[in-house]
Protein backbone atom coordinates (compact mmCIF):
# COMPACT_ATOMS: atom_id res chain seq x y z
CA UNK A 1 0.00 0.00 0.00
CA UNK A 2 1.46 3.35 -1.44
CA UNK A 3 0.05 5.16 2.22
CA UNK A 4 1.37 8.47 2.06
CA UNK A 5 -0.89 10.42 -0.49
CA UNK A 6 0.14 14.05 -1.38
CA UNK A 7 -2.83 15.98 -3.47
CA UNK A 8 -1.41 18.66 -4.68
CA UNK A 9 -4.60 21.66 -6.07
CA UNK A 10 -3.92 25.23 -6.17
CA UNK A 11 -7.46 26.47 -5.54
CA UNK A 12 -8.47 23.60 -2.73
CA UNK A 13 -8.69 26.16 -0.41
CA UNK A 14 -12.23 26.58 -0.73
CA UNK A 15 -12.53 22.90 -0.03
CA UNK A 16 -11.01 23.17 3.46
CA UNK A 17 -13.62 25.72 4.35
CA UNK A 18 -16.54 23.63 2.67
CA UNK A 19 -15.63 19.93 3.69
CA UNK A 20 -16.84 19.83 -0.23
CA UNK A 21 -15.40 19.14 -3.10
CA UNK A 22 -13.65 16.19 -5.65
CA UNK A 23 -10.09 16.20 -3.38
CA UNK A 24 -11.82 16.74 -0.22
CA UNK A 25 -13.83 13.39 -0.87
CA UNK A 26 -11.21 11.60 -2.38
CA UNK A 27 -9.06 12.36 1.07
CA UNK A 28 -11.79 11.76 3.16
CA UNK A 29 -12.33 8.45 1.54
CA UNK A 30 -8.92 7.39 1.37
CA UNK A 31 -8.76 7.81 5.18
CA UNK A 32 -11.66 4.81 5.19
CA UNK A 33 -9.20 2.82 3.43
CA UNK A 34 -6.55 2.99 5.86
CA UNK A 35 -4.67 5.86 3.32
CA UNK A 36 -2.98 9.46 4.83
CA UNK A 37 -4.08 11.77 2.23
CA UNK A 38 -2.60 15.27 2.24
CA UNK A 39 -4.01 18.43 0.50
CA UNK A 40 -1.48 20.96 -0.70
CA UNK A 41 -3.16 24.25 -1.65
CA UNK A 42 -2.38 28.01 -1.87
CA UNK A 43 -2.89 30.18 1.00
CA UNK A 44 -5.02 32.77 -1.36
CA UNK A 45 -8.89 31.46 -2.03
CA UNK A 46 -9.82 31.69 -5.26
CA UNK A 47 -12.90 31.89 -4.98
CA UNK A 48 -13.57 34.13 -1.68
CA UNK A 49 -11.59 36.34 0.03
CA UNK A 50 -11.23 34.22 3.20
CA UNK A 51 -7.96 33.52 2.75
CA UNK A 52 -5.29 31.33 5.07
CA UNK A 53 -2.52 33.47 6.99
CA UNK A 54 0.36 31.65 6.93
CA UNK A 55 2.18 34.33 9.61
CA UNK A 56 5.30 35.39 6.80
CA UNK A 57 6.31 31.68 6.77
CA UNK A 58 6.48 29.46 3.38
CA UNK A 59 3.16 27.67 4.46
CA UNK A 60 0.84 26.69 7.59
CA UNK A 61 -0.49 23.76 8.23
CA UNK A 62 -3.95 23.25 9.77
CA UNK A 63 -6.60 20.13 9.06
CA UNK A 64 -10.20 19.51 9.32
CA UNK A 65 -12.00 16.52 9.68
CA UNK A 66 -8.79 14.30 10.40
CA UNK A 67 -7.80 15.78 6.44
CA UNK A 68 -4.41 17.59 6.78
CA UNK A 69 -3.98 20.84 4.51
CA UNK A 70 -0.94 22.42 3.91
CA UNK A 71 -1.04 25.65 2.71
CA UNK A 72 1.60 27.67 0.55
CA UNK A 73 2.15 31.13 1.17
CA UNK A 74 0.89 33.24 -2.60
CA UNK A 75 0.25 36.46 -2.76
CA UNK A 76 -3.68 37.98 -2.62
CA UNK A 77 -5.17 39.26 -6.16
CA UNK A 78 -8.75 39.67 -7.49
CA UNK A 79 -10.28 38.45 -10.74
CA UNK A 80 -7.88 36.90 -14.01
CA UNK A 81 -5.32 39.89 -14.68
CA UNK A 82 -1.63 39.58 -14.12
CA UNK A 83 -1.49 39.38 -10.41
CA UNK A 84 -3.41 35.84 -10.86
CA UNK A 85 -0.59 34.27 -12.97
CA UNK A 86 1.65 35.77 -10.47
CA UNK A 87 0.13 33.87 -7.93
CA UNK A 88 0.17 30.74 -10.27
CA UNK A 89 4.17 31.18 -10.16
CA UNK A 90 4.19 31.98 -7.15
CA UNK A 91 2.56 28.75 -6.01
CA UNK A 92 4.97 26.43 -8.45
CA UNK A 93 7.83 27.89 -6.75
CA UNK A 94 6.35 27.21 -3.20
CA UNK A 95 5.62 24.06 -3.77
CA UNK A 96 9.55 23.01 -3.89
CA UNK A 97 10.42 24.66 -0.57
CA UNK A 98 7.45 23.42 0.68
CA UNK A 99 7.62 19.88 -0.36
CA UNK A 100 11.12 19.42 0.88
CA UNK A 101 10.25 21.10 4.80
CA UNK A 102 6.88 19.08 5.24
CA UNK A 103 8.84 15.92 4.41
CA UNK A 104 11.72 16.63 6.73
CA UNK A 105 8.89 17.19 9.60
CA UNK A 106 6.61 14.19 8.42
CA UNK A 107 8.19 11.91 5.89
CA UNK A 108 8.26 12.12 2.33
CA UNK A 109 5.20 11.20 0.13
CA UNK A 110 4.61 7.36 -1.40
CA UNK A 111 2.93 9.25 -4.49
CA UNK A 112 2.06 13.13 -5.36
CA UNK A 113 -1.44 13.00 -7.08
CA UNK A 114 -0.83 16.41 -8.73
CA UNK A 115 -4.42 18.10 -10.31
CA UNK A 116 -4.69 21.06 -13.00
CA UNK A 117 -6.66 23.44 -13.41
CA UNK A 118 -3.38 25.73 -14.20
CA UNK A 119 -0.50 23.10 -15.98
CA UNK A 120 3.00 24.29 -13.25
CA UNK A 121 0.93 22.59 -10.44
CA UNK A 122 1.59 19.16 -12.78
CA UNK A 123 5.07 20.47 -13.76
CA UNK A 124 6.12 20.67 -10.00
CA UNK A 125 4.40 17.48 -9.18
CA UNK A 126 6.81 15.63 -11.79
CA UNK A 127 10.10 17.39 -11.28
CA UNK A 128 9.35 16.94 -7.45
CA UNK A 129 8.69 13.43 -7.39
CA UNK A 130 11.83 12.53 -9.41
CA UNK A 131 13.53 14.08 -6.54
CA UNK A 132 11.78 11.84 -3.72
CA UNK A 133 12.18 8.84 -6.51
CA UNK A 134 7.98 8.32 -6.39
CA UNK A 135 5.51 8.11 -8.72
CA UNK A 136 3.61 11.63 -10.02
CA UNK A 137 0.15 11.03 -11.34
CA UNK A 138 -1.30 14.34 -13.43
CA UNK A 139 -4.66 14.60 -13.20
CA UNK A 140 -6.26 16.96 -16.11
CA UNK A 141 -9.13 18.58 -15.50
CA UNK A 142 -9.30 21.70 -17.71
CA UNK A 143 -7.27 21.24 -20.97
CA UNK A 144 -4.32 23.83 -21.57
CA UNK A 145 -4.42 25.53 -24.10
CA UNK A 146 -7.04 23.15 -26.08
CA UNK A 147 -9.89 24.90 -23.60
CA UNK A 148 -8.94 28.56 -24.35
CA UNK A 149 -8.40 27.81 -28.23
CA UNK A 150 -11.85 26.08 -28.24
CA UNK A 151 -13.49 29.16 -26.48
CA UNK A 152 -11.64 31.79 -28.85
CA UNK A 153 -9.59 33.34 -26.55
CA UNK A 154 -5.86 31.71 -27.99
CA UNK A 155 -5.24 30.73 -32.00
CA UNK A 156 -4.12 27.50 -32.18
CA UNK A 157 -1.08 28.50 -34.40
CA UNK A 158 0.37 31.44 -32.25
CA UNK A 159 3.26 30.98 -30.25
CA UNK A 160 2.27 31.22 -26.74
CA UNK A 161 -0.58 28.27 -28.06
CA UNK A 162 2.77 26.01 -29.54
CA UNK A 163 4.48 26.51 -26.18
CA UNK A 164 1.27 24.97 -23.93
CA UNK A 165 0.76 22.39 -26.64
CA UNK A 166 4.62 21.42 -25.83
CA UNK A 167 4.33 21.87 -22.44
CA UNK A 168 1.11 19.75 -22.17
CA UNK A 169 3.03 16.91 -24.56
CA UNK A 170 5.84 16.52 -21.91
CA UNK A 171 3.71 16.62 -18.69
CA UNK A 172 1.21 13.59 -20.39
CA UNK A 173 4.80 11.51 -21.05
CA UNK A 174 6.57 12.41 -17.77
CA UNK A 175 3.51 11.26 -15.46
CA UNK A 176 3.39 7.92 -14.51
CA UNK A 177 -0.53 7.96 -15.30
CA UNK A 178 -2.50 10.61 -16.62
CA UNK A 179 -6.14 10.72 -15.20
CA UNK A 180 -8.16 12.38 -17.13
CA UNK A 181 -11.94 13.64 -15.75
CA UNK A 182 -13.52 12.83 -19.32
CA UNK A 183 -13.80 9.69 -20.63
CA UNK A 184 -11.96 10.79 -24.11
CA UNK A 185 -8.87 11.09 -22.69
CA UNK A 186 -6.99 8.48 -25.28
CA UNK A 187 -8.96 10.39 -27.72
CA UNK A 188 -7.69 13.40 -27.26
CA UNK A 189 -3.85 12.32 -27.63
CA UNK A 190 -4.98 10.36 -30.55
CA UNK A 191 -6.00 13.74 -32.23
CA UNK A 192 -2.97 15.63 -30.76
CA UNK A 193 -1.23 13.25 -32.92
CA UNK A 194 0.84 12.46 -29.98
CA UNK A 195 -0.12 8.75 -29.88
CA UNK A 196 3.38 7.43 -31.17
CA UNK A 197 4.85 9.52 -27.96
CA UNK A 198 2.92 9.01 -25.35
CA UNK A 199 2.01 5.12 -23.80
CA UNK A 200 -1.88 5.39 -23.89
CA UNK A 201 -2.29 2.27 -21.68
CA UNK A 202 -1.36 5.00 -18.87
CA UNK A 203 -4.16 7.44 -19.40
CA UNK A 204 -6.99 6.59 -16.92
CA UNK A 205 -10.52 7.63 -16.64
CA UNK A 206 -11.60 8.89 -13.14
CA UNK A 207 -14.92 11.31 -13.96
CA UNK A 208 -16.13 13.71 -11.64
CA UNK A 209 -19.09 12.86 -9.55
CA UNK A 210 -21.04 13.58 -6.30
CA UNK A 211 -21.52 12.31 -2.54
CA UNK A 212 -25.47 10.68 -2.85
CA UNK A 213 -25.64 10.69 1.01
CA UNK A 214 -25.01 13.98 1.47
CA UNK A 215 -26.99 15.30 -1.55
CA UNK A 216 -29.84 13.22 0.16
CA UNK A 217 -29.43 14.61 3.02
CA UNK A 218 -28.98 17.81 1.86
CA UNK A 219 -32.66 17.85 0.09
CA UNK A 220 -34.07 17.10 3.42
CA UNK A 221 -32.79 19.30 5.67
CA UNK A 222 -32.03 22.31 3.25
CA UNK A 223 -34.92 22.69 1.52
CA UNK A 224 -36.63 25.97 -0.66
CA UNK A 225 -39.65 27.22 0.07
CA UNK A 226 -40.65 28.24 -3.46
CA UNK A 227 -44.03 28.80 -4.24
CA UNK A 228 -43.47 28.03 -7.87
CA UNK A 229 -41.06 24.76 -8.04
CA UNK A 230 -44.12 23.52 -5.83
CA UNK A 231 -46.68 24.89 -8.64
CA UNK A 232 -47.84 21.62 -10.02
CA UNK A 233 -49.71 23.50 -12.91
CA UNK A 234 -46.52 23.66 -14.76
CA UNK A 235 -43.65 21.36 -15.77
CA UNK A 236 -40.88 22.84 -14.10
CA UNK A 237 -37.77 22.99 -15.65
CA UNK A 238 -34.92 23.58 -13.75
CA UNK A 239 -31.36 25.46 -14.42
CA UNK A 240 -28.84 25.54 -12.12
CA UNK A 241 -25.70 27.46 -12.39
CA UNK A 242 -24.04 30.73 -13.31
CA UNK A 243 -25.27 33.66 -15.53
CA UNK A 244 -22.53 34.40 -17.51
CA UNK A 245 -21.63 35.21 -21.23
CA UNK A 246 -19.58 31.74 -21.02
CA UNK A 247 -23.00 29.65 -19.99
CA UNK A 248 -25.06 31.55 -23.08
CA UNK A 249 -28.20 31.69 -21.05
CA UNK A 250 -29.62 33.91 -23.94
CA UNK A 251 -29.97 31.00 -26.33
CA UNK A 252 -31.88 29.26 -23.70
CA UNK A 253 -34.13 32.45 -23.70
CA UNK A 254 -34.69 31.97 -27.44
CA UNK A 255 -35.94 28.04 -27.14
CA UNK A 256 -38.23 29.21 -24.32
CA UNK A 257 -40.13 31.66 -26.78
CA UNK A 258 -40.34 28.78 -29.21
CA UNK A 259 -41.70 26.20 -26.33
CA UNK A 260 -43.87 28.90 -25.19
CA UNK A 261 -45.93 29.16 -28.68
CA UNK A 262 -46.38 25.37 -28.73
CA UNK A 263 -46.75 24.65 -24.85
CA UNK A 264 -47.95 26.93 -21.95
CA UNK A 265 -47.65 24.59 -19.25
CA UNK A 266 -43.77 24.49 -19.57
CA UNK A 267 -41.90 26.85 -17.22
CA UNK A 268 -38.40 27.57 -16.91
CA UNK A 269 -37.18 28.45 -13.35
CA UNK A 270 -33.58 29.82 -13.58
CA UNK A 271 -31.61 29.52 -10.55
CA UNK A 272 -28.23 31.19 -9.91
CA UNK A 273 -26.25 34.46 -10.88
CA UNK A 274 -24.34 36.43 -12.89
CA UNK A 275 -23.50 39.82 -14.80
CA UNK A 276 -25.65 38.96 -17.28
CA UNK A 277 -29.19 38.30 -15.63
CA UNK A 278 -30.51 41.63 -14.77
CA UNK A 279 -29.68 42.15 -19.04
CA UNK A 280 -32.12 38.57 -19.35
CA UNK A 281 -34.52 39.72 -16.89
CA UNK A 282 -34.97 42.85 -19.38
CA UNK A 283 -35.33 41.14 -22.42
CA UNK A 284 -37.76 38.44 -21.50
CA UNK A 285 -40.39 41.63 -20.62
CA UNK A 286 -39.22 43.21 -23.92
CA UNK A 287 -40.03 40.01 -25.80
CA UNK A 288 -42.72 38.78 -23.38
CA UNK A 289 -40.91 36.12 -22.65
CA UNK A 290 -43.17 35.19 -20.00
CA UNK A 291 -42.19 31.30 -19.17
CA UNK A 292 -39.05 31.98 -17.51
CA UNK A 293 -38.58 33.02 -13.77
CA UNK A 294 -34.94 34.27 -12.76
CA UNK A 295 -35.40 33.11 -8.99
CA UNK A 296 -31.66 34.50 -8.10
CA UNK A 297 -29.00 32.80 -6.14
CA UNK A 298 -29.43 30.24 -3.93
CA UNK A 299 -27.16 28.32 -1.30
CA UNK A 300 -25.31 25.57 -2.86
CA UNK A 301 -26.54 23.25 0.19
CA UNK A 302 -30.38 24.12 -0.87
CA UNK A 303 -29.48 22.90 -5.01
CA UNK A 304 -30.81 19.38 -3.90
CA UNK A 305 -33.91 20.13 -3.13
CA UNK A 306 -34.34 22.24 -5.70
CA UNK A 307 -33.39 19.44 -8.54
CA UNK A 308 -35.81 16.59 -6.74
CA UNK A 309 -38.70 18.90 -7.01
CA UNK A 310 -38.51 19.65 -11.14
CA UNK A 311 -39.91 18.29 -13.75
CA UNK A 312 -36.80 18.19 -15.49
CA UNK A 313 -33.12 19.92 -15.35
CA UNK A 314 -31.72 21.05 -18.01
CA UNK A 315 -27.96 20.84 -18.27
CA UNK A 316 -27.06 24.04 -20.75
CA UNK A 317 -23.31 25.87 -21.65
CA UNK A 318 -22.07 26.95 -24.80
CA UNK A 319 -20.87 23.96 -26.43
CA UNK A 320 -17.66 23.18 -28.16
CA UNK A 321 -15.68 21.27 -29.88
CA UNK A 322 -14.61 19.55 -26.55
CA UNK A 323 -17.65 17.97 -26.12
CA UNK A 324 -16.34 15.44 -28.28
CA UNK A 325 -14.33 13.90 -25.49
CA UNK A 326 -17.39 13.51 -23.00
CA UNK A 327 -18.55 15.43 -20.05
CA UNK A 328 -17.46 16.05 -16.51
CA UNK A 329 -19.16 19.14 -14.89
CA UNK A 330 -20.00 18.72 -11.08
CA UNK A 331 -23.38 19.82 -11.41
CA UNK A 332 -24.67 17.21 -13.95
CA UNK A 333 -23.83 14.40 -11.42
CA UNK A 334 -26.23 15.91 -9.13
CA UNK A 335 -28.57 15.72 -11.51
CA UNK A 336 -28.17 12.33 -12.02
CA UNK A 337 -28.98 11.95 -7.98
CA UNK A 338 -32.02 14.63 -8.47
CA UNK A 339 -33.41 11.57 -10.15
CA UNK A 340 -35.28 13.32 -12.64
CA UNK A 341 -35.07 13.50 -16.64
CA UNK A 342 -32.13 15.45 -17.89
CA UNK A 343 -32.72 17.95 -20.43
CA UNK A 344 -28.86 18.72 -22.60
CA UNK A 345 -29.21 21.30 -25.30
CA UNK A 346 -26.08 19.78 -26.89
CA UNK A 347 -24.54 16.82 -27.66
CA UNK A 348 -21.06 15.16 -26.25
CA UNK A 349 -19.18 12.22 -27.09
CA UNK A 350 -18.94 9.38 -24.93
CA UNK A 351 -22.77 10.36 -23.74
CA UNK A 352 -24.04 9.42 -20.26
CA UNK A 353 -27.94 10.21 -21.27
CA UNK A 354 -27.26 7.64 -23.80
CA UNK A 355 -25.76 5.22 -22.19
CA UNK A 356 -28.04 5.19 -19.09
CA UNK A 357 -31.21 6.47 -20.76
CA UNK A 358 -31.47 9.54 -18.16
CA UNK A 359 -32.53 12.14 -20.65
CA UNK A 360 -32.57 13.86 -23.95
CA UNK A 361 -29.80 15.86 -25.80
CA UNK A 362 -30.19 18.35 -29.01
CA UNK A 363 -28.69 16.95 -31.85
CA UNK A 364 -27.73 21.10 -32.51
CA UNK A 365 -27.16 23.58 -30.17
CA UNK A 366 -29.78 25.93 -31.71
CA UNK A 367 -32.84 27.24 -30.22
CA UNK A 368 -34.62 25.28 -32.56
CA UNK A 369 -33.56 22.06 -32.11
CA UNK A 370 -33.09 22.80 -28.26
CA UNK A 371 -36.92 23.75 -28.14
CA UNK A 372 -37.59 20.68 -30.03
CA UNK A 373 -35.94 18.48 -27.30
CA UNK A 374 -37.84 20.18 -24.63
CA UNK A 375 -41.12 19.86 -26.01
CA UNK A 376 -40.39 15.62 -26.55
CA UNK A 377 -39.32 15.20 -22.98
CA UNK A 378 -42.44 16.95 -21.36
CA UNK A 379 -44.95 14.88 -23.27
CA UNK A 380 -44.80 11.79 -22.19
CA UNK A 381 -44.85 11.96 -17.87
CA UNK A 382 -44.36 8.34 -17.70
CA UNK A 383 -41.66 8.64 -20.11
CA UNK A 384 -39.81 11.05 -18.16
CA UNK A 385 -40.51 9.73 -14.65
CA UNK A 386 -38.23 6.43 -16.44
CA UNK A 387 -35.79 8.63 -17.26
CA UNK A 388 -35.55 10.17 -14.09
CA UNK A 389 -35.54 6.59 -12.22
CA UNK A 390 -32.37 5.91 -14.25
CA UNK A 391 -30.88 8.91 -13.81
CA UNK A 392 -30.71 8.27 -10.04
CA UNK A 393 -29.43 4.52 -10.73
CA UNK A 394 -26.53 5.71 -12.99
CA UNK A 395 -25.52 8.50 -10.02
CA UNK A 396 -24.09 5.35 -7.80
CA UNK A 397 -21.49 4.71 -10.66
CA UNK A 398 -20.75 8.09 -9.60
CA UNK A 399 -20.68 8.35 -6.04
CA UNK A 400 -17.25 9.34 -4.57
CA UNK A 401 -17.07 6.20 -2.59
CA UNK A 402 -16.68 4.50 -6.11
CA UNK A 403 -14.63 6.90 -7.92
CA UNK A 404 -12.11 6.70 -4.78
CA UNK A 405 -11.93 2.66 -5.65
CA UNK A 406 -11.02 3.56 -8.73
CA UNK A 407 -8.55 6.17 -7.62
CA UNK A 408 -6.80 3.40 -5.51
CA UNK A 409 -6.51 0.97 -8.17
CA UNK A 410 -4.57 3.47 -10.11
CA UNK A 411 -2.05 4.43 -6.90
CA UNK A 412 -1.68 0.74 -6.50
CA UNK A 413 -0.93 -0.35 -10.40
CA UNK A 414 2.45 1.23 -9.34
CA UNK A 415 3.34 -0.61 -6.06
Amino acid sequence: MRQNVWIWNHYATNMFFDQAGRHYWFAENLLKEGYKPTIFCASTNHFSDNHISTKGQKFSTDSVNDIPFVFVNTPEYKGNGKKRILNMISFYRGLFKTAREYAKLNGKPDVILASSVHPLTLVAGIKIAKKFDIPCFCEVRDLWPESIVAYGSLKRTSLIAKLLYHGEKWIYKKANSVIMTWQGGSQYIQNQGWDNQIDLSKVKHISNGVIIESFDKNSIENQVDDLDLNDKNYKNLVYAGSIRKVNNLGLLLDAAKLVQEKDQQIRFLIYGSGDEKEMLEQRCKDEGISNVIFKGRVEKKMVPSILKRSYANILHNSSTLLDKYGQSQNKFFEYLAAGRAIIQTYTTGYSILEKYNCGLSAVKQNPEKIAEIILEACKDNEKAEQMGENARKASYEFDFTKLTEELIRVIEEQA
